[in-house]
């Protein structure tokens, strides 16, 4: 589903950085995995090039059988509005929209609308335990609750790939925990490509592998039983 090949990526600037040098990875469809990574090491910038938000010095990458570096920007904001979802650790939930309007943004942007659309978002919200909350506006819910309507609006619209970026950063443990948990369980239900990049423990034990993003690439992160977030790891405690 997704496939980078010896990609590079570096910053210029005052201090110019190499970020990766011929990275290479690939994720299966229907697959769930964390990234995981010290601060800095570039997990959200391995996001943005999936979704052709920032391009890759040289390398490529095949998001569903797209050739992303040979899209012109029209054809990225198509791909990422049809094929890809996102969830972000800020919930970037618009303020002036009621929580239906905001998990229903991606059908609208998609043209879809009337009762076919509404009966999606319905269900959306249903999923994630706001079946009665679709008139609210995002001011009278908790963090929580927003994270749920931006999980909810990342999969409104059926997307092959969905992309999470710290989901829990702004959340309690209590509230991280419920999240991860429905982040994985509606991935799995809607039968998508699930890359979670996270700090947390617990976050990345939840995926069905987890992968360290290093300065050389990739190491393979094995979570034994009996360890730390087997024994019950506070979700805020984090893995680099």
């Amino acid at each position: 589903m997704i496939e980078l090949a010896a990609v590079s990526k570096s910053y210029d600037g005052a201090a110019p950085r190499r970020l990766f040098e011929r990275l290479s990875v690939t994720f299966a469809a229907g697959e769930y995995v964390a990234v995981v990574g010290a601060s800095g090491i570039g997990k959200s910038t391995l996001l943005n090039l999936i979704a052709g938000l920032e391009r890759a010095d040289a390398g490529s990458i095949h998001v569903d059988g797209v050739d992303v570096a040979r899209c012109d920007d029209d054809a990225l904001t198509a791909l990422r509005r049809t094929r890809i979802g996102f969830v972000f650790q800020a919930f970037h939930i618009l303020p002036w929209l009621t929580v239906a309007a905001n998990v229903g943004l991606p059908l609208a942007l998609l043209g879809r609308d009337g009762a076919a659309a509404k009966r999606r978002v319905d269900t959306m919200l249903d999923a994630v335990g706001l079946g009665e909350r679709g008139a609210s506006e995002p001011a009278e819910l908790s963090g929580g609750e927003l994270q749920r309507v931006a999980i909810a609006r990342a999969l409104v619209h059926r997307p092959k790939i969905v992309l999470a970026d710290e989901p829990t950063g702004n959340l309690d443990p209590a509230n991280a925990r419920q999240v991860i948990e429905l982040l994985r369980a509606s991935i799995r239900r809607e039968g998508a490509t699930g890359v979670l990049a996270t700090h947390s423990f617990a976050a990345a034990r939840s995926a069905d592998r987890a992968l360290r993003l290093t300065a050389s690439g990739f190491e393979p992160v094995v979570f034994a039983k009996g360890d730390a977030a087997a024994a019950g790891v506070a979700e805020r405690e984090s893995i680099e």
